[in-house]
Formats: C-alpha cells, structure tokens, sequence
C-alpha cells in the first residue's frame, strides 16, 4: 500500500495530537504495561492452564492509564500533588503486580 502525501498518522486522525511517549511517566507506565502483557501471555499458554482471571490484569492496566494522565498533567504544570498521585499510582499497580498476579512465582509442576 503507498501512502499519499495527505495521509496522517493514527493518533492526529484521532485528535491525539500529543500521542508520544515524552514523559518519564509514559515510559514507565507503558514497561509496566508491556511486562503485564507478556505475564498473561506466558500464563494463558502454559501446559498447566491458566492460574488467574483476564479480570486480574483490569485494575493494574487501569493504574497504568490513570497514573500516565496524573504524571502527565503534573509535566504540563499542574503541579506537585499530581507528581504525588501518579508515583502514588505507579507503585500500588506495582505491588498490586506482585502481590496478586505473582509474577516470580514458580509454576506448579
């Protein structure tokens, strides 16, 4: 397929005009959320059978999302209690990871 010079990319066709990872709190959130995807796709194609719910990945995902537009309205200048809320955000959904999906976990034989 050849793009033509009025073609745009995806996220100006949307209206995401700042659709790029600029912040620190987008690399963040977006490795967390990377790592998420591949503990489900690693346990939804194990031999044993998956050991928890796709409702499991719901409140980490969504703490990754909600912790990205804190940390990103906090670079835009809305001040230092959303750096707060966002580190605040980055680490439950991190604990939440460990705590409940169990990533270091052994799987049993």
């Amino acid at each position: 397929m050849i793009a033509s010079p009025h073609d745009k990319p995806v996220c100006q066709l949307f209206g995401w005009e700042g659709a790029e990872l600029n912040t620190v709190y987008d690399w963040v959130t977006v490795a967390i959320f990377a790592g998420l995807v591949v503990i489900f796709l690693q346990r939804s194609t194990s031999e044993a059978g998956p050991r928890d719910s796709m409702l499991h990945y719901l409140p980490p995902s969504l703490g990754c999302a909600t912790a990205n537009w804190f940390g990103n309205k906090a670079v835009a200048g809305a001040g230092i209690p959303y750096h707060l809320i966002a580190s605040g955000l980055i680490v439950a959904t991190v604990v939440y990871i460990f705590l409940v999906l169990r990533p270091l976990d052994k799987p049993a034989p």
